[in-house]
């Protein structure tokens, strides 16, 4: 079994509970369809300090995570009822991001529910 974290943006955590990356964590699917088995080990809210986000990565790690998604709101954007990667997502700052959690140690995914068309995530 995987353990997961995951770390979303402050930009949407009034206005999404995570229903959609949390059913296709449980389920395998979507952004976690790599995996045979899931199970949560913590979310944290990224509020643009990049220091936090390590701090945060780090805790997510000494909890058990083999790996902390992205929320794919973060890089793309629903458009017309799709979701698509023009245009990004909600944080403009995704490379540093992503830097920053793989030197806690942990690898980071981008991507966990409503990937647009074509987009496979790396894990």
């Amino acid at each position: 079994m995987t353990k997961i974290g995951v770390i979303r943006c402050e930009k949407n955590e009034r206005k999404c509970p995570l229903t959609g990356c949390i059913t296709s964590l449980t389920q395998q699917a979507q952004g976690f369809a790599s995996y045979d088995q899931t199970q949560l080990t913590g979310v944290f809210t990224c509020r643009g300090d990049m220091d936090d986000v390590a701090n945060m990565a780090k805790i997510l790690k000494a909890k058990g995570a083999e790996a902390i998604h992205l929320p794919t709101c973060l890089f793309a954007n629903k458009s017309d009822g799709v979701w698509i990667m023009e245009g990004g997502g909600f944080c403009d700052r995704m490379e540093t991001l992503t830097d920053r959690i793989n030197e806690a140690g942990l690898p980071c995914v981008k991507g966990t529910a409503h990937l647009p068309e074509g987009y496979v995530p790396e894990v």
